[in-house]
């Protein structure tokens, strides 16, 4: 059987991790990693609708592994905690 890789940060802790989502939430942290970006270019570049990758984004913000910076349109960048909580289990 092929296993899937997936990003770390594409786990969440409250919400079940299935394999459309985890698809989707990697390929929104491989872009965030390159630098951050509004939710308009991360749907551009991922092939994504856009309001998955908010509903993904918002996800992802309440588990601290994103978070929004600046004015409408928001810049999404990931942070250090997402990737403590990682390392820590």
């Amino acid at each position: 059987m092929h296993r899937r890789k997936y990003h770390p940060k594409a786990f969440l802790l409250r919400t079940k991790n299935i394999s459309s989502g985890l698809k989707a939430r990697t390929k929104i942290a491989e872009l965030l990693e390159e630098s951050p970006l509004d939710a308009a270019l991360i749907s551009e570049k991922s092939g994504l609708s856009y309001s998955s990758i908010l509903h993904h984004l918002r996800l992802m913000e309440k588990e601290f592994i994103v978070a929004r910076s600046g004015k409408k349109p928001y810049k999404w960048r990931l942070t250090g905690v997402g990737q403590k909580r990682l390392i820590e289990t």
